[in-house]
């Protein structure tokens, strides 16, 4: 899948009309998993879990349908399949009200926007830094 509108490739939803172009983060294909594969403890974590190129496409078809928040969000979400779990749980947690400073939260947006080529993810944690900054809501910097 490319970053190409997939209006013409594609039809919604996707599990239902493409299981056998769909694959997820471990790059096996959605038809693939079945209960039996689960009952017979055929399926790692990364077979359940989806990847960035599936989530470009509801993101597509999101905008495509006039919901351009929730492409947005799906965009995002692409951008953090390429991001290890433990950063992520690092991120959420510096995102929390009162724990960081804004300096902080800047160095990380540039730091993952740099190492993930998570842009869109770098914009929204520099927005977050200024509402933060704007509503009070920052740790107070360290003395």
């Amino acid at each position: 899948m490319s970053d190409k509108p997939p209006a013409r490739e594609f039809r919604f939803p996707l599990g239902k009309h493409h299981r056998d172009k769909i694959s997820t983060q471990s790059g096996r294909p959605l038809s693939d998993l079945t209960l039996d594969q689960v009952l017979s403890d055929n399926v790692l974590p990364d077979d359940v879990s989806v990847n960035a190129e599936t989530l470009k496409v509801q993101a597509q078809f999101a905008r495509e349908a006039g919901y351009e928040q929730v492409a947005q969000n799906l965009a995002r979400a692409a951008e953090m399949t390429g991001i290890p779990n433990d950063e992520l749980l690092e991120i959420y947690e510096s995102l929390r009200p009162g724990r960081s400073t804004y300096y902080q939260l800047l160095s990380i947006s540039q730091r993952i926007a740099s190492m993930y080529g998570a842009e869109l993810t770098g914009a929204y944690i520099r927005e977050a830094a200024d509402v933060y900054r704007d509503t009070g809501l920052l740790k107070m910097a360290e003395e």
